[in-house]
């Protein structure tokens, strides 16, 4: 893609996320964990998080079978990996356990592929040393001297969204707060046209979600939007690609950088939506989250209106308490054992951010929100070692500044209904959250 780049034709295919209970003749959701054999619960069903039901299904894994089998026809056997220690060794070990063949659950290596289906890839989905090149292309962005130029930008913006905000009347936060405060910050990275800014959110949601979640309808119509998103970015990489002086966004330093300039499409675009996902999707669920947290926990909603020193601490405790990623995957690259489980070269095994973070082996009253918890960074929602999230400290100054924004407006967030939550298990998100801000 080094000069003018070619787009591929709207028919070819592209691998999805697919989840193995989508399908009409799916077994009934397992409310109660305890119910059943344990070799029966399967954690990958996305309706445990809709439904809020997994901490059991997880806290049961973590008791009696921490390195859990599931098998299937389309996935073959994958493994459930639950508790801190062991996920945190499968993270840091990348040369025992690959990314290369996908980070969310798939078909088995030794499936027959459809010939007309093209995978696109991410540094994140890639093994050293092509992961590290492209990683450190883009990494600058989030750099802290970049970071702290960003800071007055974002307040700015938080500070009119609140202040826009209908006041004794309720409203949907994750739209007006939540998708806004993160999709603006994402227009920003890529230097993307602002009107159009919502894009970003829609291409987010659209290439996490299997067709029949409520975000789209078929393969098809998913297939042709994440074309727009590839036709719409090319544009923009079109456009950067002759300027003598490369800008800062991230379209110009994919363009421009000797690791990445010569993508192909389907690469260009593997990335695109790597970037997207992980600037928007892990940040809107966070703001929404802590929210959520803080009216649930009513006694912690004080503490903080007392000391908003604590802000910092909080922000941590948010990102742990939601764990915006329930999950990510990996390949043994060699036979290997876990927790007394041999697992052999090829198998998956899932990482399961969402229950390492609930350990109580680890983590003290784990279940609980606290604000002022002791160690509150020392958790796994951004994974460790070599893929470990970009762009962890962004994510936390928008949170942070979110908050320190909201103190002095509201005296109270009030969540006034039942949250409604996306159906998937690799993206947990809250969708609906209805409040009324209560000003001083």
């Amino acid at each position: 893609m080094s000069e003018q780049a070619e787009t591929p034709s709207k028919e070819q295919k592209m691998r999805t996320f697919m989840s193995p209970f989508l399908r009409e003749d799916a077994p009934p959701v397992i409310e109660d964990p305890y119910s059943v054999p344990i070799e029966d619960i399967n954690p990958i069903d996305g309706r445990l998080f809709q439904q809020d039901l997994h901490w059991e299904h997880f806290r049961r894994l973590r008791a009696e079978d921490p390195v859990h089998l599931n098998e299937s026809p389309e996935f073959g056997r994958y493994w459930s990996i639950t508790k801190f220690e062991d996920i945190m060794y499968v993270d840091k070990n990348h040369d025992l356990f690959s990314s290369a063949h996908g980070i969310s659950i798939g078909p088995r290596l030794d499936a027959e592929k459809d010939p007309e289906e093209i995978a696109f890839s991410n540094f994140i989905s890639m093994d050293p040393p092509k992961h590290d090149l492209q990683r450190a292309t883009v990494s600058g962005v989030v750099a802290p001297p970049n970071l702290a130029k960003m800071e007055a930008t974002i307040r700015g913006r938080t500070q009119k969204i609140l202040d826009s905000l209908p006041v004794g009347k309720a409203f949907n936060w994750v739209d007006l707060v939540s998708i806004e405060l993160t999709t603006q910050m994402l227009a920003t990275l890529f230097d993307f046209p602002f009107d159009d800014r919502r894009k970003l959110t829609r291409w987010s949601d659209v290439a996490t979600a299997p067709p029949g979640t409520g975000i789209v309808d078929s393969m098809e119509q998913r297939r042709d939007e994440l074309m727009e998103c590839l036709e719409y970015f090319t544009r923009l990489w079109n456009e950067r690609i002759n300027q003598e002086v490369p800008g800062s966004d991230l379209v110009s330093m994919l363009a421009h950088g000797k690791d990445t300039k010569d993508m192909k499409p389907f690469e260009f675009l593997g990335n695109l939506i790597l970037l997207i996902v992980g600037g928007n999707d892990t940040t809107r669920n966070s703001m929404s989250a802590g929210v959520l947290a803080l009216n649930q926990n009513p006694a912690e909603y004080d503490k903080l209106r007392a000391d908003p020193s604590l802000i910092p601490n909080m922000v941590a405790e948010i990102i742990r308490w939601q764990t915006p990623l329930p999950y990510m995957r990996r390949t043994a690259n060699q036979d290997v054992e876990i927790g007394g489980k041999k697992i052999k070269k090829g198998e998956q095994l899932l990482m399961w951010y969402v229950s390492g973070n609930r350990d109580e082996t680890v983590i003290d009253r784990p279940d609980d929100f606290i604000i002022d918890r002791a160690k509150a960074r020392h958790h796994l929602s951004f994974g460790f070692g070599i893929h470990r999230c970009m762009g962890n400290r962004l994510a936390e100054m928008q949170l942070r500044i979110l908050w320190e924004e909201i103190l002095p407006r509201f005296k109270q967030v009030e969540v006034v209904a039942k949250p409604e939550r996306l159906l998937s298990s690799f993206v947990r998100g809250i969708t609906d959250l209805q409040v009324i801000v209560h000003p001083h």
